[in-house]
């Protein structure tokens, strides 16, 4: 059937690699600082109070299961990624496996993923900016301090700080991915330096005492916590994103996609282990800033400022991997004929697809500024466990399909490994809740309307 058809890999390939195309101007520390640019920010900054309500001390060990959902899958997205080193991440590795219709609601699905979540870090970026500021002395005028009804007894018209962030990060964007590299890799050297001031300080301070008892909610709350903090690993796949902008892609991808899950978990780990160790669960309900409230919590008040600073750097990253991600997608949809051509057009000077670059920008910037954004984590996960879900499946049936092709790294264990991360996936979204099911479905019921009434006919598999 049509709906069902799909692309040539070798022919993805050469046209990856004809010349005209994006730069490839990235090595492998560059990936794996953007994979931990895109990762630790509003998962180790905010969800670690709202998961440690859940789970209490046991927060550690939803880290953990959250994290093997996410290696298991990370195999899987490593395999892919150096036999396909194309722009597109899932999208293009089912278009190549299970077919266009299963490619196309993939790509749409991550288009919403990836655009609410610029939006509503943007919308948590601005809260931590706006108390930076502050403490100097400065205010902005209410009404442009947040998106209409979004506070309680105030009016509020716009939230200008997070507006203003996705447009400087546009910029940066569609100015070349080096100069956003470089930028990306000095913020997320910093934001980790604070996190490791937070554990040599903190550590002095943690009281055994508050890790009792461990699990206070049972399985149940480890679980549901697992799957709220699974947010804060969204990201190592943005990676694969940048896939036709490496250098030497069947090696560096592996490694930026490996390296970059296993240096957050381990600091996920550490750092909820300390901040349950120095502040009772109990006392996060309606913090929004953990990790500063446990060192204030502690009398080291000094450092908390430092930590307020990493958040906002932590959070700058988190938006600038995740619109590129985003708009690598549309790139990659557009130039299959999906999406209008002119978002896979590339500026003959930097390189880069700017008008989808812009558009991404303007349209979620706008969202962050007008739409009161405060319970976005369960819509973004349930997209974000579906394309896991997906890739580990495509990995089964390109290992049938294509057993000749060439694969510079393999996934371990097929096909134990991915139908582990399957069935991690699925038990985590399993506790998420109803009206996000419904939620989703909805978007990928409009996903359909879209497909047949135009990306199907415009296809350049339909044409051929």
């Amino acid at each position: 059937m049509s709906i069902f058809r799909t692309k040539n890999l070798d022919d993805m390939v050469a046209a990856a690699r004809k010349p005209g195309g994006l730069k490839k101007v990235l090595g492998p520390f560059d990936l794996i600082l953007m994979g931990i640019g895109a990762i630790v920010g509003t998962g180790i900054f905010v969800l670690t109070g709202t998961g440690a309500l859940t789970a209490g001390p046991a927060l550690t060990l939803s880290f953990i299961i959250a994290a093997l959902a996410c290696g298991f899958a990370a195999m899987c997205y490593a395999e892919f990624a150096s036999t396909v080193p194309v722009a597109g991440s899932i999208y293009t590795y089912s278009y190549a496996t299970l077919g266009e219709l299963v490619a196309w609601m993939i790509g749409w699905d991550l288009m919403l993923e990836y655009g609410l979540a610029t939006s509503a870090v943007s919308v948590g970026w601005s809260g931590y900016f706006q108390s930076l500021i502050s403490g100097f002395g400065l205010h902005l005028p209410t009404a442009l301090t947040a998106a209409p009804g979004a506070v309680p007894g105030a009016v509020t018209y716009f939230n200008l700080p997070a507006f203003l962030i996705m447009i400087v990060l546009t910029a940066m964007l569609s100015w070349g991915m080096r100069e956003s590299a470089r930028l990306n890799n000095v913020m997320v050297a910093i934001k980790v330096a604070v996190v490791l001031l937070f554990i040599v300080v903190g550590a002095r301070h943690v009281e055994p005492a508050n890790w009792q008892p461990f699990m206070p909610y049972g399985h149940t709350g480890v679980l549901s916590a697992a799957a709220i903090v699974f947010f804060a690993f969204i990201g190592f796949d943005a990676v694969t994103s940048a896939a036709e902008e490496v250098k030497r892609p069947e090696r560096d991808l592996p490694i930026g996609i490996i390296g970059s899950l296993a240096g957050c978990t381990i600091l996920y780990v550490i750092v909820s282990a300390i901040m349950t160790g120095i502040v009772p669960y109990a006392q996060f309900k309606g913090v929004d800033h953990p990790v500063s409230l446990a060192l204030k919590y502690a009398g080291e008040n000094w450092v908390a400022g430092f930590v307020d600073l990493g958040a906002i750097l932590g959070m700058t990253t988190v938006i600038l991997v995740m619109a590129y991600g985003q708009t690598r997608i549309i790139f990659a949809m557009s130039r299959d004929g999906l999406l209008p051509k002119r978002l896979s057009s590339i500026h003959p000077k930097h390189g880069t697809p700017y008008l989808a670059t812009w558009i991404v920008g303007v349209v979620f910037g706008l969202l962050a500024a007008l739409v009161p954004l405060d319970v976005l984590t369960e819509l973004i996960n349930i997209g974000t466990l579906a394309a896991f879900s997906l890739v580990s499946i495509a990995v089964i049936v390109l290992r049938k399909k294509r057993p000749d092709l060439h694969r510079a790294f393999r996934c371990p264990g097929v096909p134990v490994i991915p139908l582990l991360a399957v069935a991690f996936c699925f038990v985590l979204m399993a506790y998420l809740s109803l009206t996000t099911w419904i939620a989703f479905g909805v978007w990928l019921a409009l996903g359909l309307v879209v497909y047949f009434t135009y990306a199907r006919h415009h296809s350049l598999l339909n044409k051929q």
